[in-house]
């Protein structure tokens, strides 16, 4: 595998799109070359450090790493005495194909090119056997597996079905075109020795078997990266869009709420220092002082921090959307600051700007007038996406593909913003579970689900439930009317769902 030098790029991708997109393990077309974006240790360190820790220590944990840092992908200097910054790539795939049609019967609709490997290319052109000069363009057809680990097709073995003396001698393949749709089963795969020919849909039909198994290769990563794999080599189309799955996980950054129940806490001390349990809670907060002094805490957020300090219990991370959303259902008036640069400002609106009869089943409303999101990439997968669950916590027993040989930094995006929070009351949700239309149809959507975990036996993903169903549907209806009201393309507006059991 080569890796392209350095020169000067023929465009410009977001930062965002790196991160989200075009991350290390991923296959990326030029205007002159495919390539393989490389990982982690070939990037320049150029990114700017992004705080958030909140996320980074839930990514240490999952990593199982003990310190790790957020960093902006690199961007370009534009001071030519500066240190270069920048992101290598690998050439991938290293099999091409010729771009002019061999000539043979006029009348017949198959199109015959050579398939030659990147060692038999000059200067980027393939001289035949005629000294004749043919441009050539990286052939789509790659293996891959589950795992994330990906490879050039053994082509000599494919087509012959196992170990043959044509790939020493080195005899020329063909890729034909015996049609015109460019389905699979129009493509064939040719051997010069006039012996061998293979469809290439049987590559396309797992049960065959007939790309081997992976050798678990780790291209993005360099040489001599390979790990143990044994899972069966699947067809990959380079440009499909299930050829890379980002593993993301982001948190929007919040006030630090802890210091907030620390200030209440101390503030009813004298009442609470002997509180063992939450049923001892709940009497102290009938006290006038202690009702007041605990106004907007939960009784599980005083409980934890009475504990905390007479050792009794230490402080439990939070769910990534569980303190979020206990933010936002805290908000009475304002938190956060409204500053130019600040991180989060919100606004509960006064029930009397919004009680109407078609609102009757929102328990609240708040604007959300700045907001800052954190994403961070933890690895990838192929064919399958691996995504958060409904709390926004990644599942530890994925197996994703590392972004480094050694794991110390991820590369993460700063998104600012606006948006509004509904509430939805409770008692509204629970009457439209109950409808018999709504069971019904829960019990079709939960079917389904068990079908899936049929198929990927191992997964921990468990039902998100019929409000969750709701809440989601309802977000894009949102969405829509959003984007054709005020103008803003559907594109960049996104929803997050809060739907845990037992939160607000």
């Amino acid at each position: 595998m080569s890796r392209r030098p350095t020169a000067k790029p023929h465009g410009q991708m977001r930062q965002s799109q790196v991160v989200t997109t075009f991350g290390p393990g991923a296959m990326l077309d030029l205007p002159n070359h495919s390539v393989l974006v490389a990982g982690l240790d070939s990037w320049s360190k150029g990114g700017d450090e992004i705080i958030e820790p909140r996320l980074t220590r839930k990514l240490a944990e999952l990593l199982e790493v003990p310190a790790l840092r957020l960093h902006a992908p690199p961007v370009e200097q534009e001071d030519p005495t500066a240190p270069a910054t920048g992101i290598d790539c690998f050439q991938f795939p290293e099999w091409f194909i010729t771009q002019d049609l061999e000539s043979g019967d006029p009348k017949s609709s198959t199109r015959s090119r050579m398939l030659v490997h990147r060692k038999a290319l000059t200067r980027g052109k393939f001289i035949d056997r005629n000294r004749t000069k043919r441009a050539v363009v990286p052939v789509r057809f790659v293996r891959a597996c589950r795992c994330g680990h990906i490879g050039d097709i053994d082509w000599y073995a494919f087509v012959h079905g196992g170990p043959t003396e044509c790939s020493g001698k080195h005899r020329q393949l063909w890729i034909d075109e015996r049609g015109t749709s460019g389905d699979l089963s129009e493509v064939w795969i040719r051997c010069e020795c006039g012996k061998a020919e293979r469809n290439m849909s049987q590559a396309a039909q797992l049960q065959n078997r007939a790309l081997l198994s992976c050798d678990g290769n780790r291209p993005w990563l360099g040489a001599y990266t390979k790990e143990p794999c044994g899972e069966p080599n699947r067809l990959l189309i380079r440009t499909a869009s299930n050829a890379y799955f980002p593993q993301l996980m982001s948190v929007i950054s919040l006030p630090d709420r802890d210091e907030t129940v620390k200030h209440a806490v101390d503030a009813a001390w004298e009442y609470l220092e002997t509180v063992e349990d939450i049923d001892q809670l709940r009497y102290e907060r009938k006290k006038t002082k202690v009702k007041a002094a605990l106004d907007g805490i939960t009784d599980e957020e005083a409980l934890n921090e009475i504990l905390t300090r007479r050792g009794g219990s230490p402080k439990e991370e939070k769910k990534v959307k569980v303190a979020e959303l206990e933010t936002l259902i805290a908000t009475k008036e304002d938190i956060g600051e409204d500053r130019p640069n600040g991180n989060f400002y919100a606004r509960s609106l006064p029930r009397a700007s919004w009680d109407y009869p078609w609102m009757r089943s929102i328990a609240r409303v708040v604007l959300v007038h700045r907001l800052r999101e954190v994403v961070a990439q933890v690895g990838f997968t192929r064919f399958e996406s691996a995504a958060p669950d409904i709390e926004g916590e990644l599942e530890m027993g994925v197996r994703r593909a590392s972004l480094a040989r050694e794991v110390s930094w991820l590369p993460a995006v700063e998104n600012k913003g606006e948006g509004i929070f509904l509430q939805f009351s409770t008692e509204a949700i629970e009457k439209w579970i109950e409808r018999s239309d709504v069971v019904e149809r829960g019990r079709q959507l939960d079917a389904g689900f068990h079908c899936w975990l049929d198929e990927h036996q191992g997964s921990h993903r468990w039902f998100p439930g019929l409000p969750y169903l709701l809440l989601h549907s309802f977000s894009h209806m949102l969405i829509t009317a959003v984007a054709l009201e005020c103008g803003y393309p559907a594109s960049s507006i996104r929803e997050r769902i809060y739907a845990m059991p037992g939160v607000g």
